[in-house]
Formats: C-alpha cells, sequence, structure tokens
C-alpha cells in the first residue's frame, strides 16, 4: 500500500509541476510578446521575443546543470549567470508590460532600445557558451590532485578519450598494445670471450692455410675493443704455441699506435 501511495503521490506532484509550467509559459509568452507589440515590433514577427528569451534560459540551464568534466566549470559558471539573467529579462519584461497595460509606465525609447537589443545580445551570449564548452571538452584531463594528466609515453597531456584522433582502423592511438623496450645483452665473460675466439681463430686458420687469427680479425669478430682482442690473441697463442715470432708484426703495429 505503501508504494502505490507513493507512486500515486509522485504522479500528483509531476501533474501539477506540467500544469505550472503550462500557465507560467503561456502567461509569460502573452506578456513578452505585448510587450514586444507596444515596443514597435511588426505583429507577425512579435512572438519571437518570447520564444527567444525563454529557448536561451533553457539552454544556459541544462549547460549549467549537466554533469561534464573538470574543463568545463568555467563553461557552467557563465550559463548559470546567463540563465539567472535571462529568468530575471523574463521577469522585468512581464512586469514592464502589465505595467504598461495598467497605464503606470508610459513606453520611451530605452524600453524600445532594450528590448530592440534582446535578439543579438541573445545570439552572442549563444555563441560565446557554445564556444566555452566546446574548448572545455577539447583540454587536458586532470588526475585526482587537479593536476594535468600526462602520459607516460609520450610525456604529453592526456585529453579525453572521445577527442582522440582515430586513425583508419577506427581504434584510437591508446587502444594499441605498445611495444615492449628491448632489454640490452648481458656482458661476456672471459670464457665464452674466449671460446668465440677459438671459433673465430679455427674457421680464420681453415681459410687461410693454417695462418692464426689477427688482432683485427678477432676484433671484428668478437665485436671488442683493440686492447681486449690483443689480449686474447695473446691467450690464443699461448694456448695453441704459435711462435712469438708471428706475432711481432702486430706486437709492433700495436706500439706504434699507443
Amino acid at each position: 500500500m505503501g508504494r502505490h501511495k507513493r507512486t500515486d503521490r509522485d504522479a500528483w506532484v509531476m501533474v501539477g509541476m506540467a500544469i505550472a509550467a503550462a500557465s507560467a509559459a503561456t502567461a509569460s509568452f502573452t506578456g513578452l510578446r505585448g510587450l514586444a507589440l507596444i515596443a514597435g515590433w511588426p505583429e507577425r514577427l512579435a512572438w519571437l521575443l518570447p520564444i527567444t528569451i525563454d529557448a536561451y534560459a533553457m539552454t544556459a540551464a541544462r549547460v549549467w546543470l549537466s554533469s561534464g568534466p573538470h574543463g568545463e566549470r568555467g563553461a557552467r559558471r557563465f550559463a548559470r549567470a546567463n540563465a539567472t539573467g535571462a529568468i530575471m529579462a523574463s521577469i522585468a519584461g512581464n512586469a514592464v508590460y502589465h505595467l504598461a497595460a495598467a497605464g503606470l509606465v508610459v513606453i520611451s525609447w530605452p524600453v524600445v532600445v532594450l528590448v530592440g537589443a534582446v535578439p543579438a545580445a541573445v545570439l552572442g551570449l549563444t555563441a560565446h557558451l557554445h564556444a566555452l564548452r566546446t574548448i572545455a571538452r577539447g583540454t587536458p584531463q586532470q588526475d585526482g590532485t587537479g593536476r594535468t594528466a600526462v602520459d607516460p609515453a609520450t610525456a604529453q597531456p592526456v585529453s579525453p578519450v572521445e577527442d582522440r584522433p582515430r586513425d583508419r582502423t577506427g581504434s584510437r592511438p591508446a587502444d594499441r598494445p605498445r611495444p615492449r623496450p628491448r632489454r640490452r645483452a648481458a656482458p661476456r665473460t672471459d670464457d665464452a670471450l674466449m671460446e668465440a675466439a677459438r671459433r673465430a681463430d679455427a674457421e680464420h686458420r681453415a681459410a687461410h692455410n693454417g695462418r692464426p687469427i689477427t688482432r683485427d680479425a678477432l676484433r671484428k669478430a668478437l665485436r671488442i675493443a683493440g686492447p681486449k682482442a690483443t689480449e686474447i690473441r695473446r691467450r690464443l697463442a699461448s694456448e695453441s704455441g704459435t711462435d712469438h715470432e708471428t706475432l711481432a708484426p702486430e706486437r709492433k703495429e700495436v706500439t706504434q699506435i699507443r
């Protein structure tokens, strides 16, 4: 029973709100249209004054009460001020019309100028509100601390997802898997270098009629520095029993380089 009563009560509230809104809109429309007529507007265009003011009031109120990202706060503040201003303008216009209809106020040139300036003012304010909201939606996102969120891969501010450019496949750059960074190879030990040097020396002897590998060839094969190549070649020579005279020309070359 309580649930049905609550539903009925909500329905009556909605009906009352609809009736109040319809009557207020009709009365406001009649007053603003009459103000436009006594301000010199043609009868076929006088209905545009209430439509302009009420439509802008609803638009500004919609932007004001909407939820959005952090960057839209400025747009919502501007919309709140304009929604309040539009409502106050509607109230003032209706008041001036009823005062004039009762013979308490004489319509003079300031009223005519103000009423005639309403369409141009509303157009400019609407364009400005739209620009503020568009710019706010394109501003970078902010994290929980109020600072601009930055993409760690590109060090660039993160923009809203809906504003990120799409590629030909329709996917966003943030949705693609990022390549893993290459790991550097671990440094080779002396035993590994000697084993590689023995293989390179054997290949060199097979290709050069049994002559031992030179220092430069060993350096290129193992991709090591010259002093390290000299040291490993000496160790190879001591292992294979190579005559010292065979190494003498290269020793002279190393001495000259040093």
